[in-house]
């Protein structure tokens, strides 16, 4: 069962072959393979990501030594 990254709820719906939405706190999730991407609707109906507030990429820190 899939939670919401948010709100921890798991009332969501399916909007789409691969697109839910929380009921809870109203975001757009697309899962693609293991990738979650998160969205809220604005309200003209445009998705805003939010997925630098939820996932944060490890950018891995190279250290040459000479």
């Amino acid at each position: 069962m899939m939670r919401c990254p948010n709100c921890n709820s798991k009332d969501i719906g399916k909007i789409g072959s691969h697109q839910f939405y929380c009921w809870g706190c109203f975001i757009e999730l697309t899962v693609n393979g293991d990738k979650m991407s998160v969205y809220q609707v604005e309200e003209d109906g445009t998705l805003s990501s939010l997925d630098d507030l939820f996932f944060e990429d490890e950018i891995p820190t190279q250290v040459h030594l000479n």
